[in-house]
């Protein structure tokens, strides 16, 4: 029935001024903002739609947005020197950098401005 639909996937922000500078600026996303929403383009041309909640927002309790990278070490430490701070997670055991190295992919987990939680993950080397 949907097979053909050019679905797209979207989560709230409690600020979208905020929202479009940390996704654009912070993590160079190309956005744009159209009827006070905004859509968020990556690079395999799927787009994201974000939308404001205002006090309403609670953040997703889940990973709204993963982008896989090919070096997770780099990745971290360039969102860290852009000031974004890797989360942590009870049972989830993480080195210095905040990266989980134990079953599957490699990952890291950081928060929008909203509390909305993404992550950067890398495949495990051969």
């Amino acid at each position: 029935m949907f097979g053909r639909s050019k679905a797209f996937s979207g989560f709230s922000v409690d600020d979208t001024e905020r929202a479009r500078r940390f996704y654009g600026e912070t993590l160079g996303l190309d956005v744009t903002e159209e009827n006070g929403m905004l859509t968020l383009r990556l690079a395999d041309g799927a787009a994201v739609l974000v939308y404001p909640k205002g006090e309403q927002h609670a953040p997703a309790s889940f990973t709204v947005l993963n982008f896989p990278v090919d070096d997770i070490e780099a990745a971290v430490d360039e969102l860290v020197r852009r000031g974004v701070r890797m989360a942590r997670y009870p049972g989830m055991p993480a080195d210095e950098r905040g990266i989980m190295r134990e079953a599957g992919p490699f990952i890291a987990w950081f928060t929008d401005p909203a509390g909305n939680v993404l992550s950067v993950l890398q495949d495990r080397p051969a």
